[in-house]
């Protein structure tokens, strides 16, 4: 809905995509049902509705790791725990890396066995087993999870939305915050140009405009946006909807569709302004994508292309989000750059910062490890590895 705003409220959550309407939901499912979230446009109209929105859990990290696989169990029981399906059809996921990066494969695979997470090592001979439209070289390496697969970002939004508001959140779309007041250290209040809400909790989830936001206060958080184009091909005739492919080689993702298409994402480079991009494909990235699928899975070269869209990936230096309470301001909180993940990891994204709110500490993923995506790490140092040029499998 639109206005009027509500005078006051117990929090205030900024952005209406997957990750506000996640926080927004498990606020309310603890009981904070006095909870407001705020869209400049509609829900999910930004990175959420442009997102690939495969879910997998291969990791260099065991927090991302974890919140994938805890998420992905989200997402298969959405329909009983929620009320309506998120979508999800379960394909299987291969990650294909070139014979130099065995080591790093085989020990993401290890860490995700060693917390529970359905993965293995599977010999090339085996990947073509599992998807005999591939082309899998011998000296490459294979990790297949046979549980990941996608979700519809748009159903999965407005479920939460629609849940929380039966809680007795709001939800406000048509209406972009402007700026957030301090007052002796603490949030006092969230402003847009037609009126403001006084407030003592304030969660910045806006994506690719959260940086702005966060500045206005005098908070530097080291965000940027980056170009993420999805290219849409219509699989030949007779050809079999695959298994989600990364790969690492040909510096790609490949998902299938139930419409009988295959969706690659591409782009790790082209840094843009939030507001200010092509929203539409390149010619040339195109080819160079059709190209790379092709020789990944011969029998697309007789694919058609559909068309495509462009998104916006909201990075970190170390491509990992940032789930924090603000030092400085009391009563600030921020769950932003999620640098291509952030879909995947939503059911937890809300569920551990509903904890930092309430409770000061997150519990559903260890507090130790959720707190290696604070905000002071960049500061400090404590920037988190990735075992893979491929940015966005960090």
């Amino acid at each position: 809905m639109r206005g009027p705003y509500p005078r006051t409220a117990d929090a205030v959550i900024v952005g209406g995509g997957v990750m506000g309407c996640s926080i927004l939901y498990n606020l309310a499912l603890r009981g904070l049902a006095g909870a407001v979230l705020y869209e400049r446009h509609t829900l999910a109209s930004g990175s959420t509705g442009r997102s690939q929105a495969i879910l997998r859990t291969h990791y260099s990290n065991e927090v991302t790791a974890r919140m994938a696989w805890q998420s992905l169990a989200a997402f298969r029981s959405f329909e009983e725990t929620v009320g309506v399906p998120s979508g999800y059809v379960k394909t299987g996921y291969l990650l294909i890396a070139a014979n130099e990066q065995r080591q790093a494969l085989e020990a993401n695979a290890a860490m995700q066995r060693g917390i529970g997470i359905s993965t293995e090592v599977v010999s090339p001979r085996e990947a073509r087993l599992i998807a005999p439209a591939l082309s899998v070289h011998d000296d490459e390496a294979v990790a297949y999870e046979p549980e990941s697969g996608y979700a519809d970002p748009y159903s999965v939004t407005a479920g939460y939305a629609s849940r929380a508001r039966e809680m007795g959140a709001r939800v406000v779309t048509e209406a972009e915050v402007t700026g957030i007041e301090v007052s002796g250290g603490r949030v006092s209040a969230v402003v847009m140009p037609e009126g403001r809400t006084e407030t003592r909790t304030a969660v910045v989830a806006a994506g690719p405009w959260a940086g702005p936001l966060l500045r206005g206060i005098g908070i530097d958080a080291p965000l940027r946006t980056v170009r993420h184009q999805v290219i849409m091909l219509h699989r030949p005739r007779g050809l079999p909807a695959h298994p989600i492919v990364g790969d690492v080689v040909h510096g790609l993702s490949a998902r299938p569709d139930a419409a009988g298409l295959t969706l690659i994402g591409v782009g790790e480079d082209e840094f843009v302004g939030p507001d200010e991009y092509n929203q539409g494909i390149d010619a040339a990235m195109a080819e160079r994508a059709f190209a790379g699928l092709v020789e990944r899975v011969p029998a697309m070269s007789e694919a058609r292309l559909r068309g495509g869209w462009s998104g916006l990936f909201t990075v970190t230096p170390d491509w990992h989000p940032v789930l924090d309470r603000v030092e400085g301001v009391d009563g600030l909180f921020c769950a932003v750059g999620f640098s291509g993940h952030g879909f995947k990891l939503a059911p937890m994204v809300g569920a551990v910062m509903a904890e930092l709110i309430l409770d000061g500490r997150a519990s559903t993923i260890d507090h130790k490890l959720a707190a290696t995506l604070r905000l002071g790490r960049f500061a400090d140092g404590g920037l988190l590895g990735a075992r893979y040029g491929m940015s966005v499998l960090a």
